[in-house]
């Protein structure tokens, strides 16, 4: 943990007494990214089959009337893919907040979560090596958290392989699980704040 900046206990002190929530977030987002495109051809859209394969009696067979038969090799398929399936799952956003605080909490109890100063990012990808080896995660899977994603910070790290670039509000349990590391944009702690402990709400009201 850096020195730098102090985090919040609200969000990176949480005690996990179970992965439950986790679990479900981290299922629900691989759900919500899946896509339905397989589709397969019913009885009524496989070429074909428009004659009678024999005739009614005589043969000893059982009567047929089209090879597009889904019994049939070939034929349609029963039951099959329509490429319509819906496979989202609804988690609720104070649920999402609250795992996503859990995965930090987890994060921070490992030592495994960072703050930089994005000054030190001027838009060339040595500037990022410097700052991961620094802090010895260059050879680490590393998910840095920013409070904008400036054209000085993309330049920075859209040619390392072993980066992840995600805004505050838009961390997910899925990145932060998949992570070895979190570095976090000192700016980025206060939006994060913001954003999970729901301080813009308070203040309005």
């Amino acid at each position: 943990m850096a020195e730098t900046a102090k985090l919040n206990k609200e969000i990176f002190d949480l005690s996990v007494e179970n992965h439950e929530l986790l679990k479900l977030t981290y299922d629900a987002y691989l759900a919500n990214s899946r896509s339905s495109h397989a589709k397969t051809l019913k009885r009524g859209e496989v070429r074909g089959g428009g004659k009678k394969p024999w005739k009614q009696k005589g043969t000893g067979r059982a009567r047929f009337g089209s090879t597009r038969n889904p019994i049939w090799r070939h034929g349609g398929v029963a039951f099959g893919r329509t490429g319509e399936e819906n496979f989202t799952k609804k988690v609720s956003k104070s649920a999402k907040k609250l795992a996503v605080r859990q995965a930090l909490s987890l994060l921070n109890k490992e030592k495994a979560v960072f703050t930089f100063d994005s000054k030190k990012l001027s838009g060339k990808t040595k500037d990022a090596v410097k700052v991961l080896k620094d802090l010895k995660l260059d050879e680490k899977s590393v998910l840095i958290v920013v409070s904008e994603k400036t054209p000085e910070i993309l330049r920075s790290v859209n040619n390392l392989e072993n980066v992840k670039l995600v805004r505050a509000t838009y961390l997910n349990t899925f990145d932060l699980m998949n992570a070895d590391a979190v570095l976090f944009e000192e700016k980025a702690l206060e939006s994060l704040e913001n954003w999970l402990l729901d301080k813009e709400v308070k203040e309005e009201k």
